[in-house]
């Protein structure tokens, strides 16, 4: 194993460290307990957004804190979800007195953490709402979640949802809104290689050179299924059928589509799936009205893809374009 490392084990606070002084006109970053919030701390009377997770998926979620979108966000150890004593002072440090959404990728640890945290701030007097994402279409159960996995669509809710708060709109209207997005947003993705998780030294699972894994997770967790690798319009088309049949898309639907990198493709190879993925759309009649390609909900340096769908309304695409300056999304 090669990586730009000291030691494994200060893999995430090494990171964060670097990350605070290239962005400071954006964010601080408290290293004891660790999470990061705005420079400048919370805006009065607006509602805060908090977010976390396990590291190694960067940019999610740290990336997505700055105007018009995340007001603090919380990372936990490399694919370990934060702790209740990290998320607590996030979400008091993101109370601008409005209440504070937490949006929550469905993980088992994730969502557990997070109830407790919310449960100690609401005991100190701060209103939170929550919602949880669950747009991964592979599977019903995994190795760390009941349910459906929050992957990549994660992205459109915290934008979405920010943009919302960032408008004046108060706490049941953004987290209605979030919810909104989450009841319209899939993802599928595909490994071609596994991830190698610093203080483990191995990938996180066994492909043949000839293989590739179909569905997988953000953390390297199984898929639908393995097969032989193929070509990149016959791997999309494997990934964007579940998708849109699960959101029953058809004729006169609108949507983003969003395809994102595991961080180890290059993005010249994301812009071929792209173009396979808006045409099947297109042949369902479906209209392609925004699009993101790039690298924003990745799992360290594994090999692969994954293909979100969020179909769109007049008001969910007006809060998509909004402004938004964070150190991963911006205009």
């Amino acid at each position: 194993m090669k990586k730009l490392l000291n030691d494994p084990a200060d893999a995430v606070a090494d990171s964060l460290a670097g990350f605070a002084l290239a962005h400071a006109e954006l964010v601080q970053v408290s290293t004891s307990p660790v999470f990061v919030s705005r420079a400048g701390g919370a805006v009065t009377g607006k509602v805060g957004l908090v977010s976390g997770g396990g590291s190694g998926h960067e940019p999610l979620h740290a990336g997505f804190v700055g105007d018009g979108m995340l007001d603090a966000a919380v990372p936990g150890a490399v694919f370990t979800s934060p702790t209740p004593d990290q998320i607590q002072p996030a979400i008091q440090a993101a109370d601008g007195g409005a209440g504070v959404l937490t949006i929550v990728k469905n993980y088992t640890g994730d969502v557990l953490n997070f109830e407790t945290a919310v449960e100690l701030a609401e005991a100190e007097g701060v209103e939170v709402a929550s919602v949880l994402v669950n747009d991964d279409v592979a599977v019903e159960d995994s190795l760390y979640t009941a349910g459906r996995r929050g992957v990549a669509g994660t992205v459109a809710v915290e934008k979405i949802a920010g943009a919302a708060a960032a408008r004046g709109a108060d706490l049941a209207t953004v987290k209605a809104v979030a919810e909104r997005v989450i009841a319209n947003v899939r993802t599928m993705g595909v490994a071609l290689a596994a991830p190698t998780v610093p203080h483990v030294g191995r990938p996180s699972f066994d492909l043949g050179e000839d293989e590739i894994e179909v569905g997988i997770g953000i953390h390297g967790e199984p898929g639908r299924h393995r097969v032989q690798a193929v070509s990149a319009d016959q791997v999309t088309e494997m990934l964007l059928t579940p998708v849109a049949d699960d959101l029953a898309l058809d004729g006169g639907d609108r949507v983003l589509l969003f395809v994102n990198g595991m961080g180890g493709t290059p993005l010249s190879e994301l812009y071929v799936v792209y173009g396979r993925a808006r045409r099947l759309l297109e042949e369902r009649g479906v209209t392609v009205s925004r699009s993101l390609v790039g690298n924003y909900v990745t799992s360290l340096e594994m090999q692969g893809a994954s293909v979100t769908v969020l179909r769109l309304d007049d008001e969910l695409e007006a809060l998509w374009d909004a402004p938004v300056d964070t150190a991963a999304l911006r205009w």
